[in-house]
């Protein structure tokens, strides 16, 4: 939480403090590494879902048309919603959209 004070002009300062990232923004805000891991590569395959989309130009009922879906899934892909969505799902629909999806692992300590 911001801190704020007061200056020598009586205007407040907020004061904000920063933290190195481990590079999972979901791990800097405590979730576990399972639940971790699985939130980053949703959010991931989101992205990408959402950038062929955009890339595309299409709008959310074309993209829904080329997914055999309906709109409110890609009303809720653009909100971000990523609870709606299991990493097979989003996998499916990167493979309809003639995309490629590659998972690296790696030992621990390297991640």
């Amino acid at each position: 939480m911001p801190k704020s004070k007061q200056n020598e002009d009586n205007e407040t300062e907020v004061i904000m403090e920063t933290y190195e990232s481990c590079g999972n923004v979901f791990k800097d805000l405590g979730y576990s590494d399972i639940e971790s891991a699985s939130l980053l590569l949703r959010s991931e395959l989101m992205r990408s879902v959402r950038e062929t989309i955009t890339k595309n130009g299409w709008t959310q009922q074309e993209a829904a048309k080329a997914l055999s879906i309906h709109q409110p899934r890609i009303s809720d892909l653009f909100q971000g919603r990523m609870g709606k969505f299991s990493v097979e799902t989003l996998m499916d629909w990167l493979d309809k959209l003639g995309k490629k999806v590659v998972v690296t692992v790696q030992d621990k300590d390297v991640a």
